[in-house]
């Protein structure tokens, strides 16, 4: 089976946001960012680097079992699994040489994420891919986003840190792309087996010659790993939706996926109760199914590696509804 006729196939996947947001659960000293997603705590907040990296001293989830999440997804019909490797705060959920800004190194668990959940996939028979941002990056003084302005979710905020770093003139992506995109990209791909996919987000700097260099890297090491068309500048194997997009038309001819959410976030916040239902999800996923596109459902787990109770209750009794 070619990585087309697999993906086409799958139809149905597990996307997790998880990472040190999870600590904040949408929260930051006494305010609520009621209406927007918790990865994004730092940028909604401009939590100072110096204050957020603390929260690395205390991430230590002392329930994440990775065959659990993994059993979860595959009892809900689930064929792959994307893992949030490294979000837009930069802090990696794996063990990097290349940055000691992650799981293993920064935080108390010392437990490489990415490494238990590629074993788990891979004793039952999951597919795993794993989710990185390339272009955005707080935690790097030339991360990406400083040419967008004040545009995310209705110019709430900026893409950059331009709290711990002001200047976006001096900014350099490319210092960012050498020093820690291309070579964690390269991690990733090397150090745990057979991938997917990678999946790329928020394509906003990258030139053009910078894109078609990490979809060759992609490539080089891993040529059945597909690449989503959030790397940017035309590239991708298949097309990823827009968040929570449902598209009306057909697109049995292409490789379509649609990212969505169980609730109204992707990383966790303690207080958004607004779970889909079993009915809503089985719904949409046999209107995306019917129409050739594949449904990635996301989960956020909290602090200490729990996938919310009502997460695991509505995707069951969905698989029961299919």
């Amino acid at each position: 089976m070619t990585p087309g006729e697999w993906f086409r196939d799958a139809q149905y996947g597990m996307m997790v946001h998880w990472g040190l947001y999870a600590l904040l659960g949408g929260e930051w000293k006494g305010k609520r960012m009621n209406g927007y997603i918790g990865e994004w705590a730092q940028q909604y907040f401009r939590i100072p680097l110096a204050e957020y990296s603390k929260l690395a001293e205390a991430f230590n989830p002392v329930y994440f079992d990775a065959e659990e999440w993994v059993k979860l997804a595959k009892d809900a019909g689930m064929k792959y699994i994307v893992f949030t490797s490294k979000h837009h705060d930069g802090f990696a959920m794996f063990k990097s040489d290349v940055s000691p800004y992650n799981v293993y190194d920064a935080t108390p668990f010392k437990r490489d994420v990415v490494e238990e959940l590629a074993a788990a996939c891979k004793k039952h028979g999951l597919k795993l891919g794993l989710y990185y941002s390339q272009d955005l990056d707080w935690q790097h003084p030339d991360g990406g986003g400083y040419r967008s302005g004040k545009i995310w979710c209705g110019d709430v905020a900026y893409l950059t840190n331009n709290w711990d770093y002001p200047d976006d003139s001096a900014k350099n992506y490319t210092n960012c792309f050498e020093e820690k995109i291309k070579p964690q990209v390269k991690e990733i791909l090397t150090k745990y087996g057979d991938l997917c996919l990678i999946w790329f987000d928020v394509p906003v700097t990258l030139s053009r010659e910078q894109t078609d260099e990490l979809y060759k890297l992609v490539k080089f090491w891993q040529p059945d790993c597909l690449i989503n068309s959030r790397i940017g500048n035309g590239y991708g194997d298949y097309v990823s939706c827009e968040d929570n997009e449902i598209p009306a038309d057909d697109k049995a001819g292409m490789l379509y996926e649609s990212p969505c959410t169980i609730n109204d976030t992707w990383g966790y916040k303690s207080y958004d109760n607004n779970w889909k239902s079993p009915e809503e999800i089985a719904r949409l996923r046999k209107h995306l199914n019917s129409r050739g596109i594949n449904y990635l459902l996301n989960v956020g787990p909290d602090a200490l590696g729990r996938i919310p109770g009502p997460s695991r209750d509505v995707l069951l009794e969905a698989a029961k509804l299919f």
